[in-house]
């Protein structure tokens, strides 16, 4: 027996077409088909890749018998059997689409077109394409698919109408550059997310999607897939998680804390006083540490290169050093000890008795309100600068992982 040896070939190959395997006996030999008859059909020079996944059905004889480089992928994981693909690839172009036939490989050149014409992400569309009756579950079709390519659309702006659409096509070296590590099924949806941040060129082609051939339950399972993708799309947005909903609640808070530090408030046969001012502070600390959270998240996903820089985030970090953090985080110290010399002298008023209302209850909170938001701009402060002082360390020693490791299927003996 001897191995397939990777060796470049002294003409560049075009199109490499990756197909993820995990037990698909029944349908990986028509997928590895279709793809070469496609290739001959157009006289494109390319290869068929099947990154196998631990098949034990006898998947990757088929697909050797038919010509197809197989490799083997240690790393469980939908997303570690196409990335380790596409490393090995050799083609300029990747297309990747599922084993299980449910896409047509022979009809790939809407997206080899694209491709051509410049695009760096070609993603398929099934919604316009065409979806027949079985070919997608009712909750997917329906709700999970629209729901969570509309999260997707809202927080990243991106063009893509099928987030999880398996057929799509690219520029190697232009995905490579993203640096893409999520394991499983979210691997596609990370493609998506980052190729918009970074400004990638991408477009849609119809995509009809088939009932798959394999005659068993497919590997996808709804809510734990639908969690990690809500997951991935958070991960990657720390303003729609954090900045957003913090700020909100931060103006709510600060609305009606001066608005009650005013006097009561009166609707109707409700009356908001103290009570409801205690709510409304604890509301300006919840905002403002959230968005505390978001300059940490957006400070570690740039180091980590999740997110790009971003020039505006870069000009706030720089108009607020730790010595400028200290010193306003000292001050609304300050603020509190004065108010609650203010509540003090309020107190003194009734002879230090209890206080049933009045302006020294809304001393008293404000005072506790500027005592914690001064200490989370200290200590935030002093956190924020560990980070970047880390960050600094790491780019004088750069560190990097590798990538799922593949290994080429062994031939039978001719």
């Amino acid at each position: 027996m001897q191995p397939i040896v990777n060796e470049t070939s002294d003409i560049a190959l075009e199109l490499s077409i990756v197909m993820p395997c995990l037990n698909e006996a029944q349908t990986v030999g028509t997928c590895v088909k279709k793809a070469q008859a496609y290739l001959e059909m157009f006289q494109i020079r390319g290869e068929v890749i099947v990154a196998d996944n631990g098949s034990t059905d006898g998947s990757q004889a088929i697909a050797l018998t038919l010509g197809a480089r197989v490799l083997r992928v240690e790393s469980r994981g939908y997303g570690n059997a196409l990335r380790a693909g596409i490393a090995a690839a050799q083609g300029t172009f990747v297309v990747m689409g599922d084993s299980d036939d449910s896409y047509d490989f022979s009809a790939l050149q809407p997206f080899v077109e694209q491709l051509r014409e410049g695009h760096d992400l070609v993603l398929g569309n099934r919604f316009r394409g065409g979806i027949p009756p079985g070919a997608m579950p009712v909750l997917h079709k329906f709700f999970g698919n629209r729901l969570l390519t509309f999260i997707g659309r809202t927080l990243y702006r991106s063009p893509s109408h099928d987030f999880y659409c398996g057929l799509r096509g690219f520029r190697r070296d232009a995905v490579l550059s993203l640096e893409l590590d999520a394991a499983g099924m979210e691997f596609a949806l990370e493609m998506i997310v980052k190729a918009t941040i970074h400004g990638l060129r991408i477009t849609e082609v119809p995509t009809r999607l088939a009932v798959d051939g394999r005659g068993r339950p497919s590997h996808l399972r709804s809510w734990r897939d639908g969690w990690r993708s809500l997951r991935l799309f958070l991960l990657l947005s720390p303003r729609g998680l954090f900045l957003y909903p913090g700020a909100a609640i931060f103006l709510l808070g600060l609305a009606g804390t001066l608005m009650l530090l005013a006097g009561d408030v009166v609707l109707g046969n409700i009356a908001f006083a103290e009570r409801t001012m205690v709510i409304t502070a604890a509301a300006i600390n919840i905002g403002f540490e959230v968005m505390l959270f978001w300059i940490f998240a957006t400070t570690v996903a740039v180091q980590r290169s999740l997110l790009p820089h971003d020039p505006s985030f870069e000009r706030l970090r720089r108009a607020m050093p730790l010595e400028r953090g200290l010193a306003l985080g000292t001050a609304l110290i300050l603020l509190g000890l004065i108010t609650v010399i203010g509540a003090i002298s309020e107190w003194s008023v009734v002879g230090f008795g209890p206080l049933v209302g009045g302006m020294a209850m809304r001393f008293v909170i404000i005072s506790g309100t500027t005592f914690v938001l001064g200490a989370q701009i200290l200590y935030g402060s002093f956190f924020l600068y560990v980070l970047e002082y880390r960050a600094a360390s790491l780019r004088r020693e750069p560190v990097s992982q590798p990538a799922p490791t593949a290994s080429n299927w062994p031939i039978p003996d001719s």
